[in-house]
């Protein structure tokens, strides 16, 4: 284990990585950028991030192929190739939406997820000569790269796991967050009117952003879900807020998320106006 931790440290600092790593995740975030196109790869419809859910299946499959190329002998070789095809098959959305996610990060995590994804198209490749060969008859060849690329899609899932669960892309960055259940004053309502854009306050150590709506407050976290941005400086645009690290778009009514990355809602805090004073808590009803 303390292996991988010093690869993975090596990989982070490697800045030579980046001169491949940002034309390529530029490129990707040409491709992936438009909104349905981001939304649909990110999970926005979802309300969850997709990659995370598809990664099973190509992994799923080769684990079974592999599986019964050892146990399953000849009588197993039409079912353990077919297993193959469809992992090929379905890793396609797979690098898809992984694509897309990369294509928002940046420095060591970009770094990282570089060696992640062509480790990836490496054990891909692996596994589409491992179909061929066993369609030609050649079995204890095709069960050996499949072999060999299974192994390497269990190491590069290290970096992604590590990518996801030590670094934290892709995942709630509100999650942790501390609520208020009492109201708490936050502001001077006059102070809040005066001002051309979102007010930011700290309730019981969560930064919440206060948005005036003619006579009425709207309150959000001010931490994106996505990637942790400031959405206080974000751009208010027709009903809702454009976060200002990777154009996550929320409807501030609801805290909906309307365009990706960010594939889940934002969380909304309850406001009123309290002799000239805006005070905020936790919307428990959602």
């Amino acid at each position: 284990m303390a292996n991988f931790k010093t690869i993975v440290r090596r990989l982070e600092s490697l800045a030579g990585l980046d001169r491949t790593a940002r034309p390529l995740a530029d490129q990707a975030g040409r491709i992936t950028g438009r909104t349905p196109v981001k939304n649909f790869l990110s999970g926005t419809w979802l309300g969850h991030p997709v990659h995370p859910v598809l990664t099973d299946l190509p992994i799923g499959a080769w684990a079974m192929a592999t599986l019964l190329d050892i146990t399953g002998g000849r009588a197993s070789s039409k079912a353990a190739r077919r297993l193959v095809g469809m992992g090929v098959l379905v890793a396609i959305p797979t690098a898809a939406t992984g694509t897309s996610d990369w294509a928002d990060t940046y420095g060591a995590d970009q770094r990282v997820g570089l060696v992640h994804g062509l480790g990836n198209a490496a054990a891909v490749c692996l596994q589409i000569v491992s179909y061929l060969g066993r369609k030609r008859g050649h079995r204890a060849i095709g069960a050996a790269l499949s072999s060999v690329s299974l192994g390497l899609v269990m190491a590069t899932g290290y970096l992604g796991g590590h990518l996801s669960f030590g670094r934290g892309i892709g995942v709630n960055h509100t999650a942790f967050e501390e609520q208020a259940i009492d109201w708490v004053d936050v502001a001077s309502f006059q102070d809040l009117a005066s001002m051309a854009k979102p007010m930011r306050v700290v309730v019981n150590g969560t930064p919440v952003m206060l948005i005036r709506d003619n006579d009425h407050v709207v309150a959000l976290s001010a931490t994106c879900v996505h990637a942790g941005g400031p959405l206080d400086e974000g751009t208010i645009i027709d009903g809702s807020v454009r976060c200002p690290w990777h154009r996550s778009i929320f409807r501030l009514a609801d805290g909906k998320a309307l365009r990706g990355p960010a594939s889940m809602p934002q969380p909304v805090w309850e406001a009123r106006i309290e002799d000239g004073r805006v005070q905020v808590r936790s919307d428990t009803s959602r």
